[in-house]
């Protein structure tokens, strides 16, 4: 401490080690003035409820305090402790800050302040071991307690209103997937951050929040680009996904058919590929064989070839797929079966729906994405007529490219159809939105033109006067409850006169001569 004190006072810059519990000094840093920079610590790795097991003792060339960087660092790294040296005038040693992560949620930090440098009494092993046995113990009960995963939100918007909405869409869609938010981080501003979305202040206290509470992820309801991406994951130690990520995870949970899994795992690919990047040195390690002239293939090369293949594998599997699937569609047409298909915005009570039309039982559920492939049932009618009845994958605002080819099959059958009907999920107080992005993403298939019946679901779930008020401003819309069979009249003749009576049979004659 003597020696460090001395040429850290002669330099005027401060000196720092960071020491590990076998007391072997690891790295000297040397800062400036008045602070110090901590390189990476990748090889000091940290389990979940334990600390780094580096401790960084350094210099105060003016005997500050402690600095809310010290701090920073302390949590954001999660070392054993941060200790200040203060120097006097004369550059000696003659007190010692320690501040440490106190088990306590309520006290996140403790200082200790030593008056006497050279006569420190207590055993920092046996009192940091401690320590840590009651952090590890109180993150065990955590864990007992949560199930599933846990993640902070982050979103970066324009006004209050948009945040409210798209968090609480978001927070849905991590139900779906199986996750627990514990905590949304807002901002909201006219742009995001270039590199960080949210900018390097607010991602440290974001990285700290995650750190001191356990949680699994860090979820950005802003699509990120391949460089944010890379910035944000060096930045911190936490698992980072953002919108289109979680969404794909909750296709691979529910796709169920072999096309569909196919569809999920291409799309997965296509997202994953732009984004790796050599996150360490084991990804730069060479892998030439013997005989491999010049330096070979890093690892990361190869891990992009193989996905590439992966691809191209994946591509030509699907190209089998298709083919048998337009075999089926062409039989369909020659019977002159007319096709409904049921569109929606996500979660509107499309497979209900369709289940209590054709007394089926496919899987549906109250979640975003709860079926993703396509499911057909025929529709019964009097006077022997019958129809083919589609449900579809439910749309989302802001369908991201990579998902729109998870979404090819049911677009397909999209085009054949002679009717959509538009599901809405009456009782979202964001309906009107969820109309426009379906609207949206119709346009965008050139399905504008499709004749379409648009119908309100879950007229139970909201009060008779807010429901008088929906149909007087939609008047030529249907209004069912999906659970109730009753309700359904209306829906069955629209349909009914939208096939029979408005020149569906007299199309079919006139294709035929």
């Amino acid at each position: 401490m003597r020696n460090i004190s001395k040429i850290s006072f002669e330099m005027g810059r401060q000196i720092g080690l960071l020491i590990d519990r076998n007391n072997i000094i690891q790295y000297v840093l040397i800062g400036t003035n008045r602070e110090i920079l901590i390189p990476k610590l990748d090889r000091f790795a940290i389990a979940p409820g334990r600390l780094r097991g580096l401790r960084l003792v350094h210099t105060h060339l003016y005997a500050e305090d402690i600095t809310e960087d010290d701090i920073t660092d302390l949590k954001l790294l999660r070392l054993d402790a941060v200790g200040a040296i203060k120097l006097n005038d004369k550059g000696e040693p003659y007190r010692i800050q320690l501040a440490y992560i106190h088990p306590s949620k309520e006290k996140s930090i403790d200082i200790i302040e030593y008056k006497d440098p050279y006569n420190i009494k207590d055993d920092f092993n046996e009192f940091i071991g401690a320590i840590e046995s009651e952090i590890y113990r109180a993150a065990k009960e955590r864990f007992n307690v949560k199930h599933g995963f846990t993640a902070v939100l982050v979103g970066v918007y324009k006004d209050k209103r948009e945040a409210d909405e798209n968090i609480n869409e978001l927070k849905e869609l991590c139900r779906s997937a199986n996750i627990t938010p514990v905590f949304s981080f807002i901002q909201t501003k006219q742009s995001v951050h270039p590199k960080y979305v949210v900018g390097p202040g607010k991602l440290k206290e974001i990285e700290i929040y995650t750190l001191q509470n356990d949680v699994d992820y860090i979820i950005f309801d802003n699509v990120l680009s391949p460089a944010q991406s890379r910035s944000i994951s060096e930045s911190t130690e936490s698992k980072i996904l953002d919108r289109t990520q979680l969404i794909l995870d909750i296709f691979a949970r529910r796709a169920k058919s072999n096309e569909g899994k196919i569809r999920v795992e291409l799309a997965q690919l296509k997202h994953i590929l732009p984004r790796l990047t050599a996150r360490d040195d084991s990804l730069s390690r060479l892998t030439g064989g013997i005989g491999g002239r010049g330096p070979g293939e890093t690892k990361l090369e190869v891990d992009k070839r193989r996905i590439k293949d992966r691809i191209a594998f994946l591509t030509g599997k699907l190209k089998g797929i298709e083919s048998v699937r337009n075999t089926q569609r062409s039989k369909r047409t020659k019977k002159n079966l007319p096709i409904v298909s049921i569109i929606g915005y996500t979660n509107a009570g499309k497979s209900t729906l369709l289940n209590n039309l054709t007394n089926s039982e496919i899987y549906a559920d109250d979640l975003m994405f709860a079926t993703l492939d396509t499911t057909s049932k025929r529709l019964r009618f009097p006077e022997e007529r019958e129809c083919i009845l589609t449900d579809t994958v439910g749309f989302i605002r802001n369908l991201p490219e990579s998902l729109k080819g998870a979404f090819k099959s049911t677009l397909e059958e999209l085009e054949d159809s002679d009717l959509l009907i538009h599901l809405v999920d009456i009782s979202n107080s964001q309906f009107r939105k969820h109309i426009q992005s379906v609207n949206r993403i119709i346009e965008e298939l050139n399905l504008i033109d499709k004749h379409k019946i648009l119908v309100f679901n879950k007229i139970d779930a909201i009060s008779e006067d807010d429901l008088m008020q929906i149909k007087n401003e939609f008047k030529n819309a249907v209004f069912i409850s999906a659970m109730d069979r009753k309700t359904f009249g209306e829906l069955i003749n629209k349909i009914s006169h939208s096939l029979f009576m408005e020149g569906k049979e007299i199309g079919i004659i006139s294709s035929h001569h």
